[in-house]
């Protein structure tokens, strides 16, 4: 489904890189490395450094210029590792015959960015599940498409893009966890909303392209700071200021008008120890749905200096977007024989309604300094501001005016009247995170820390047209409430080697959350869910939660380990489940057992990884199928609820060119009890109350019971080809295990080809990357919700799916110099 070029001529293109995969020179190539060792700041040459070929014995040392010659074994990794007294030792990944390659040492005193977020991530000493993703995968993979799309093949992760191909609003789970559970973190520092505990990842377009790596944590992970730190974690790092200068211009096209064009450049670490840093970013696209375009803008400044024990560093970056709705999906029925069809502003009479847009932005503040008190005791604080301001706009047909505070002026003037309305949120976030890690020797470690922030979200809505105004004026605000949150939480962390092999774990947080909302806003009213009605909302809660957790880890030889763990996680209710809702009837909120028990081997051509674990919950929240009218989906408390699962990774080498990986997750996701309340109605719609169904060990909503995903990777010389599949088994709308409001399993391919030029004329390489998304043209949805009633006692139900496009791509050209 091209727009920029047609079916026959892109498949014309594809079969000539085809010839490409054959055209290996089988010929034995040299083998040698060349290089020069130098010192990271004054770029002086550094002679006598060791060079050792990883997994050998092999080893050369610099020549007094810095420079050496080494020729690589058969039986060793493409990697080297070089050390130097008085520096930190540096892996450094090669290919073969690669020339002229600069290594630059960084001093034993220096403090790398990673400082800021190592206190709240996992390593190999950790009893916690996680995943890495670093720069170069990030780097392969970023073509425009949002960050979950960047995650889609890591295990237990499933995405969904409301404009169908993974550029505007996008969402992803982790073991079928919804985006309001998964803690993101940027630096350390919380981005999920503090009212809905969501990731608006169309607010942070190309960040990809700013980040340094990426590391998932699946379940209650390790204590770290914001709203939704309850059953998955999502920690980036902004880009690590790399030593040396550089830049670089991304241009890229694709499917459904898609395109993106970026800037990048970098001072390197100069001689006073500053690093400048700075991107600039647009991207545009139509979206596989009619009407489902995306305008997004972005940059990314930073600012570092280098001292002698100390690292302070600024970063400035911003997000924004302007979107037409495709928050609504596409009916069932409408789906079969359409499957673009977007319904947002089409009860506007004639054309549907063209602003019927998301206008927002978002201005992101970090300010970060850490300090070496000693050898083995260093100090981390942050600062951080957030602000948001922008709207959603959208036509509304007959809407009943007393609802927007608007009577009319005569008995005789209509008292329902089609209208714009523009729904606003303006919101201020900030705070700060600190922490200090105390290593006085090798047995045992200690992590103090924790954070506070401060979170005022205006939200009120205007009529910025009607076709009977009545009495209103202009600049009327027919809701208006605010909504004030503190947060705050302290932990500890305790690492001990009880055996040489054996280290345990112990980690403990309180945190507690104060939360008040005044003014006004709009409800669903009792047995209705058609409309809304205008109420006072002034309400305040006050939550204090532990949350501790410990574990243990056994060390293994050749690299191999063995974990377990037992973690506690509480969570608030979200702002709309408060608005919904009195003291009397808001939900609980809820808590998370979760156990974790795994194994991790790395091998020189192949690694293995299986883990297990479980996680059983008081009071969840899960999704009743319905949605509010913004797209939201409601949830209500059960009492007993668990997902147990098996995760499997492995990956092997088969070959110096062919590589295979693939990870699967098994799962049963369960409420023990379940009760549906379902509307009552008569032949004449007249209301008479709810029927309740109870169900037994039915499946948590939007849970698949298996996932996969496998890579087929092929390399040689500049050429890297990719073969990436995805199954997801069915999902279900809502906790009835119903499969007529289901989403049916998909089995989806991509293919993703790059061929690189390194040191042309004035360049230090050109890199043009192909990716075909969807390459069978398989029809399938991600995500989706179900609504329902009874009508003289026979059950209406209307589905609505979010269909993702059939065969499409992307094309991307990196210059760098």
């Amino acid at each position: 489904m091209f727009n920029s070029i047609t079916i026959k001529s892109f498949f014309t293109a594809l079969l000539l890189t085809v010839p490409l995969f054959f055209s290996t020179n089988t010929t034995t190539q040299a083998q040698t490395i060349t290089g020069t060792v130098l010192d990271a700041q004054s770029k002086q040459p550094l002679p006598g450094a060791a060079i050792r070929q990883v997994g050998t014995s092999r080893g050369v040392v610099s020549q007094e210029d810095g420079s050496f010659e080494f020729r690589l074994s058969e039986n060793g990794e493409l990697r080297l590792l070089i050390t130097y007294l008085g520096y930190k030792d540096q892996e450094v990944d090669v290919r073969r015959n690669q020339k002229d390659l600069e290594i630059y040492m960084l001093p034993d005193t220096y403090i790398s960015d990673d400082v800021f977020v190592s206190a709240t991530r996992a390593d190999e000493t950790s009893p916690i599940t996680y995943t890495n993703v670093e720069g170069e995968e990030i780097e392969r993979r970023n073509l425009g498409q949002d960050v979950p799309y960047l995650l889609q093949s890591t295990p237990s992760v499933t995405t969904t893009s409301d404009a169908g191909a993974g550029i505007g609003y996008t969402g992803i789970r982790i073991r079928g966890v919804d985006p309001a559970r998964i803690n993101v973190t940027i630096n350390g520092i919380p981005v999920n909303d503090a009212e809905s505990h969501g990731v608006f990842w169309v607010n942070l377009p190309d960040l990809s392209s700013s980040t340094e790596n990426i590391q998932i944590q699946r379940g209650v992970g390790t204590s770290t700071n914001g709203a939704a730190a309850f059953g998955g974690t999502i920690n980036l790092q902004t880009s690590s200021s790399r030593v040396e200068p550089f830049g670089e211009i991304n241009t890229g096209i694709g499917s459904f008008n898609t395109q993106k064009y970026n800037v990048k450049l970098g001072s390197g670490l100069m001689e006073n120890g500053w690093q400048f840093e700075g991107r600039l970013s647009k991207i545009d696209s139509d979206g596989f749905i009619d009407r489902a375009s995306s305008d997004l803008d972005s940059y990314f400044l930073s600012a570092a200096r280098h001292g002698e024990r100390s690292l302070l560093r600024a970063d400035v970056f911003s997000g924004k977007e302007r979107t037409y709705q495709a928050w609504y999906g596409i009916e069932e029925s409408v789906l079969e024989n359409d499957r673009t069809f977007n319904e947002a502003g089409t009860e506007k009479a004639g054309e549907p309604y063209e602003d019927q847009v998301d206008n927002y932005q978002q201005n992101y503040y970090q300010l970060h300094y850490s300090y070496k008190l000693t050898e083995n005791w260093n100090a981390n604080v942050s600062a951080f501001y957030t602000k948001g301001f922008g709207y959603f706009e959208e036509y509304k047909a007959d809407e009943d005016l007393t609802d927007y505070d608007i009577e009319p002026i005569l008995p005789s003037t209509p008292s329902e009247s089609d209208l714009v309305r523009r729904r606003w949120l303006d919101n201020d976030f900030y705070g700060t995170i600190f922490s200090t890690k105390f290593t006085p020797n090798d047995i045992w470690n200690l992590t103090l820390g924790g954070g506070y922030n401060y979170y005022d979200g205006a939200h009120f809505g205007e009529v910025i047209w009607a076709r009977y105004a009545g009495d209103s004026e202009i600049e009327d605000r027919y809701y208006d409430n605010d909504g004030i949150k503190n947060d705050f939480n302290l932990y500890g962390k305790l690492q001990y080697g009880i055996t040489d092999n054996l280290n345990s774990y112990l980690d403990l947080q309180v945190r507690g959350v104060n939360y008040e909302f005044l003014g006004n806003g709009f409800v669903r009213s009792a047995g209705s869910s058609v409309r809304d009605s205008l109420v006072t909302l002034q309400q305040t809660d006050d939550l204090m939660f532990f949350n501790p957790k410990f574990g243990f880890v056994y060390q293994l030889p050749d690299q191999q380990r063995l974990y377990a763990s037992f973690a506690v996680g509480n969570k608030e209710p979200t702002r709309d489940e408060y608005v919904d809702s009195s003291p009397e009837s808001r939900p609980d909120s809820e808590r998370l057992y979760n156990v974790e028990l795994g194994y991790r081997g790395d091998f020189r051509r192949h690694y293995l990884g299986a883990n297990v674990y479980g996680m059983f919950y008081r009071d969840q929240l899960v999704p009743t199928g319905a949605i509010n009218d913004v797209g939201e989906i409601v949830r209500e408390n059960v009492p007993e609820s668990y997902r147990i699962g098996l995760e499997l990774q492995g990956g092997l080498s088969v070959s110096e060119h062919l590589s295979v990986s693939a990870n699967a997750t098994f799962s049963r996701n369960k409420i023990v009890e379940y009760t549906q309340f379902t509307d009552q109605y008569d032949a004449n719609f007249n209301y008479l109350g709810q029927q309740a169904t109870t169900y037994e060990e039915t499946d948590i909503a939007f849970s698949p019971s298996l996932i996969t995903n496998g890579v087929i990777g092929y390399q040689t010389g500049a050429l890297n080809a990719e073969l990436v599949s995805k199954y997801v088994s069915r999902q279900y709308l809502d906790n009835t295990q119903t499969e007529s409001r289901s989403i049916d399993p998909y089995f989806v391919n991509d293919l993703r080809i790059s061929y690189s030029l390194d040191k042309i004329s004035l360049l230090e390489g050109i890199t043009a990357t192909l990716q075909v998304n969807n390459i069978f043209d398989h029809e399938y949805e991600t995500n989706g919700y179900t609504f329902g009633w009874l009508q003289a006692g026979e059950p209406v139900n209307y589905n609505y799916y979010y269909p993702q496009a059939g065969t499409n791509f992307l094309f991307q050209l990196t210059w760098k110099f």
